[in-house]
């Protein structure tokens, strides 16, 4: 821990022991936090503009779909079950390629892994 976080940490114990923290707004409620921790910097605000907008970034929408036609896919049989399952396979496909150019990206090749495991819950 460099010098500035002792010092930063030490304040921060001081003020808890004297109470300076007691009566803060919202004391005890959880916090909203907007979950942007995995997307760059620099990105951010495009993507809190976006999500503002209503809009969700392609690879989102992407898997928003893919989720749809698994479920679709559940629940039916025959002829229609192949066709939605080309389409999925199709949607996976164009998911994967979309990922893959990411990596060419600077700003989020270091961050795929990550993206990756948000959009698929692993």
């Amino acid at each position: 821990m460099d010098i500035f976080m002792t010092i930063a940490e030490g304040k921060i114990r001081e003020a808890m022991r004297s109470g300076e923290f007691d009566n803060l707004p919202n004391k005890g409620k959880p916090l909203n936090l907007d979950d942007t921790a995995h997307i760059p910097a620099d990105l951010r605000a495009a993507y809190t503009i976006l999500k503002n907008a209503g809009v969700l970034p392609e690879e989102m929408e992407l898997k928003k779909e893919i989720m749809s036609l698994q479920k679709m896919i559940d629940s039916c049989h025959g002829e229609e079950r192949g066709l939605l399952q080309r389409k999925l396979t199709g949607k996976i496909l164009k998911f994967d390629m979309l990922m893959e150019k990411r990596t060419l990206n600077y700003a989020l090749g270091s961050y795929k892994s990550k993206i990756y495991n948000k959009l698929t819950g692993y």
